[in-house]
């Protein structure tokens, strides 16, 4: 006869194991709906549906997001290399004079022997000499020997920040933009490739760039959705300085006049010439 403990034990383990394979399938299908994005993702309706303003809307509010300094002027200051000037850089400070009371200001650094002309005046004429306390920000552009661009601010705890890409972030982060997780991602992605592979990398790193950024402009007015991002910016400059411009595939060729229709870049277009 067989032991009455041993049969519930077994019924039992039946039991566990039933319980078990149900879980097993519940599991299967969860993970049939939840996808881990690839390359091949498709995210063009999640960024039209991101909520972002312009950059033609009312000035976001500087002490809010630098920190209020006892009223004090914020001073923004890069040092940057003549040799090789960080367009982007001159870009958004044509886009930032837009929007705030900036005082600009070009100097020399001893460790150059000279500058072009047309660099010394990349800011243009201030022609308004307004008293110091009546501007929102200072932009101070040092042309100096260094490897890479590199920005101090007034905030005491901040660390400098070094690199064309990195201050362009955080430059364009003063029109407050805000962007959901997968934007942030994808304008990040573009200012790294733009820097890393389209200014500094190979021709074959190049032609690879260009028509993943004839690709997306197909889908977009930009390169990550429908308004202009730090993204942007950065690779119209990175394809300036590589003369990939008459090369370009169609889309990345209409997306660059829209660009310079912009006078920010219309301004650095006439730096080039």
């Amino acid at each position: 006869e067989v032991d009455p403990s041993l049969q519930a034990l077994e019924s039992r383990q039946e039991e566990i194991l039933k319980r078990l394979y149900e879980l097993k399938s519940a599991v299967d299908g969860l993970s049939k709906m939840i996808q881990t994005p690839d390359a091949d993702f498709d995210v063009t309706n999640i960024i039209q549906t991101d909520e972002c303003s312009p950059l033609t809307t009312s000035g976001a509010d500087l002490d809010l997001m630098l920190g209020k300094d006892y009223g004090a002027l914020k001073d923004i200051v890069i040092n940057a290399n003549p040799s090789l000037p960080p367009l982007s850089l001159l870009v958004l400070h044509g886009l930032l004079c837009e929007r705030y009371k900036i005082l600009s200001a070009v100097h020399t650094h001893s460790s150059v022997k000279s500058v072009p002309e047309n660099l010394l005046k990349c800011f243009g004429e201030q022609t308004k000499k307004q008293p110091r306390h009546e501007y929102q920000l200072g932009f101070t552009l040092i042309w100096k020997d260094v490897p890479k661009p590199q920005m101090k601010f007034s905030i005491q705890t901040m660390c400098p920040i070094e690199g064309e890409g990195n201050i362009a972030r955080f430059l364009f982060s003063l029109f407050g933009q805000k962007y959901n997780a997968v934007t942030s991602t994808l304008i990040d992605s573009w200012v790294d490739t733009a820097i890393f592979q389209l200014k500094e990398g190979s021709s074959k790193e190049k032609g690879a760039v260009l028509r993943s950024m004839n690709a997306a402009l197909g889908k977009t007015s930009w390169l990550v959705g429908n308004e202009l991002t730090v993204a942007d910016i950065v690779a119209w400059c990175a394809l300036q300085q590589t003369g990939s411009t008459n090369a370009s595939p169609a889309n990345v060729q209409k997306w660059m006049k829209s660009c310079e229709n912009l006078a920010a870049f219309s301004s650095v277009m006439k730096l080039l010439k």
